[in-house]
Order: C-alpha cells, then structure tokens, then sequence
C-alpha cells in the first residue's frame, strides 16, 4: 500500500481552533502543552471518537467518508490508560507478535497471562503492541510511556520509533519529557492557546 499522510484542515475542538497540519508518512510529530489545553482531545477528534470542526484525511481517505470503526482502525489511536475486555493478554491481539513483546522485555508466555496480574506500566507496553498487531496506518499516541521508568521508555521509543519508519506512519506523539521529545520527534508542536505552534 502507498504511504499516506495524516492531513488536518481547519480543524476545531475544544479551545483548539483552525489547525492546520500534515503528519508525512513515517514522520513524528511530538505535540507538548500544558495539563487540560486539548491534546488529548485534537487525538480523540482525529480519531473520530469526539465532534470536531474541518477536515481530516488519510491519503486521499476523508474520515467522513469512512464508517468509523473502520477509520480508528487505519488510524489508531493508544490511550494513555488501556482497556482491557478478555480475560487473557494475548486474546486481544490480533496477530502474535513475539518479536515485539522480546524486544520490549516481557519473557515467552505473556499471552497466556490474565489481564489481572498486569502492572500499570506492562499494560501500557502491551497496550501498544495490541494496537500495532492490527497494522495501523496511522498511530495517535497519548503519552505511550507515561507509566515507565526510564529502562522500559527508552526501549518503547526505539521499538515505537522503528516501526513508525518501517511502516511509513504518520503519528502524532503526545509527551511531556523534553527529553523524550528530542529522541523522538521530528517535528515539535506545542499547544498555544487555540493554536499549534511550532516550539522553539
């Protein structure tokens, strides 16, 4: 399949107003603001999960247009607190994907684990894996490491980082750590009052 961007033309939700932007395919673009300025809310708008103003296209796909299910599949977006509906981790997969859960440190096995035994910070790893079992075309991330130390973030952002390129996805990443930011990001937005604005 030929790569897509991720386009938003005049978009609107909450305090957030007019934004325009093109997430080129394998590109990421970090957004940062303060607690409450809508960051979360431009991801749930984007992925059809909140009413918004404008246009959102992926490639030459308006969300519109899609029957909406299918959209938050293309576009998927990772909450930063998951949530889990069977009783085992691998029966939300949609794919194994044994190379992903080595390489973010969990031992064989973990898809027979219940949901239950799970700390916060191996749900939320395992939380991006579900999503990238899928084969999404575009990823919306809500501060994927938010429940890691620092060992476990950093691994995340090389697998997550590699796989972006690897599959040509355009993403959006929300995040805090200036530091994370500057591994990771491509581009650096930073929530201005109704706008985007590119951070110095």
């Amino acid at each position: 399949m030929e790569a897509e961007a991720l386009e938003l033309e005049q978009v609107g939700v909450g305090a957030l107003a007019s934004v325009d932007l093109i997430v080129a395919p394998g590109e990421i673009v970090c957004l940062s603001g303060p607690s409450g300025s809508g960051k979360t809310r431009l991801l749930r708008a984007i992925a059809d999960l909140e009413p918004h103003a404008g246009r959102i296209r992926l490639g030459e796909i308006e969300q519109v247009a899609m029957p909406a299910h299918e959209w938050r599949r293309a576009v998927m977006l990772v909450p930063s607190e998951s949530q889990w509906w069977h009783e085992r981790v691998g029966e939300h997969f949609a794919r194994p994907m044994p190379e992903a859960l080595a390489e973010l440190g969990f031992e064989a096995g973990v898809e027979n684990w219940p949901v239950m035994r799970l700390s916060s910070g191996e749900k939320q790893r395992l939380a991006l894996v579900r999503a990238l079992s899928t084969g999404p075309r575009a990823l919306l991330l809500d501060e994927p490491t938010a429940n890691l130390d620092d060992k476990n973030a950093e691994q995340v952002e090389t697998w997550l980082s590699r796989l972006i390129r690897e599959r040509d996805m355009p993403t959006l990443w929300v995040a805090h750590s200036a530091a994370q930011i500057d591994r990771v990001a491509d581009r650096h937005l930073r929530v201005a009052g109704s706008q985007l604005e590119v951070a110095a």
